[in-house]
């Protein structure tokens, strides 16, 4: 009985209680004038199913206290149309914080393509939040040029190769490049210089996992394994956030609802200490720590469902 209460507590505490993630990542590209550049990264709210609108309101208030220069929302918006009003209100208000730009891509929720029975698919009309499904844009910051891009969930979704999913760059040069993908598998399959930094949702941390010798096992897209939540790959950083709703049960049990401020520092100045999440005041350690792997493609090999939940 005691062990079913200390689960049952956990759950709660996973599903409705946001992690504020800080990392820094050491981009091998980085202009020396955007040394420091600040990014709020948040995926996977799924309105109109479990608590991720409610979360998105705790949100906007970190964006309003941290004031990011960049706010990057990874897909997975809306589940059921109703709810649709109501997160484009949110999204664009949260669009409001980013000092220098907030943009977004769309995920197979969105699009109605999903195993989940409640995910209908919807048609955005967002004011502030740029919807970056399967186009690029230039803005510039601090006198330097960033190109933002975002991979189309629908070509993802139908097996468009990876070279040709990333948008063509703006025409005038750019010192950095950013790219939105709801899938994380497409990190393995980017061709070199595609990117500088990726940012991916999708996977929920794995939403529902169980203790496991040596690690956990996810019972969410346990096609992809365990990916690390930073990794490298040909000068490449991916970041996958763990989100902050639910998908099939509006429930999480060792994979907290996060949101992640991310620095992004040249080699020049990489980062140090350990990394740091915040909740509700206390602090601990982060659960995925950066790593470097030269080859995903064991990882990508078990993600050929990618899309499906």
């Amino acid at each position: 009985m005691l062990a079913a209460s200390a689960g049952i507590a956990l759950a709660v505490r996973d599903t409705l209680s946001l992690r504020i993630v800080r990392r820094r990542l050491v981009v091998e590209r980085m202009p020396a004038e955007l040394d420091g550049l600040r990014v709020l990264h948040v995926s996977d709210v799924h309105a109109g199913f479990g608590p991720g609108l409610s979360l998105l309101g705790r949100v906007i208030e970190l964006a309003a206290r941290e004031h990011p220069d960049l706010i990057v929302v990874t897909g997975d918006l809306v589940t059921r149309r109703r709810a649709s009003r109501r997160a484009t209100g949110l999204l664009d208000r949260l669009a409001d914080e980013a000092s220098c730009g907030a943009f977004a891509v769309l995920g197979n929720h969105d699009v109605g393509h999903a195993n989940d029975p409640f995910a209908q698919g919807w048609d955005p009309v967002l004011e502030r939040l740029v919807l970056l499904d399967g186009r690029s844009t230039a803005i510039v910051i601090r006198g330097v040029r960033v190109a933002v891009a975002g991979v189309s969930a629908k070509a993802y979704l139908a097996g468009v190769p990876a070279a040709q999913l990333v948008p063509a760059p703006p025409a005038l040069p750019v010192d950095l490049s950013l790219l939105l993908c709801h899938f994380p598998a497409v990190a393995g399959r980017l061709p070199a210089n595609a990117a500088d930094v990726v940012f991916c949702g999708h996977l929920h941390g794995g939403q529902i996992c169980l203790p496991w010798p040596g690690g956990r096992v996810s019972l969410a897209h346990p096609r992809q394994g365990n990916r690390p939540a930073v990794s490298v790959r040909d000068g490449i950083v991916t970041h996958i956030s763990g989100g902050i709703g639910t998908t099939f049960v509006p429930m999480r049990f060792l994979a907290r609802a996060e949101v992640s401020l991310l620095t992004l520092a040249s080699p020049r100045n990489p980062p140090s200490g350990a990394l740091e999440t915040t909740d509700l005041g206390s602090r601990d350690l982060a659960w995925a720590l950066p790593t470097r792997s030269n080859d995903l493609s064991s990882l990508d090999a078990r993600a050929a469902s990618d899309g499906g939940d």
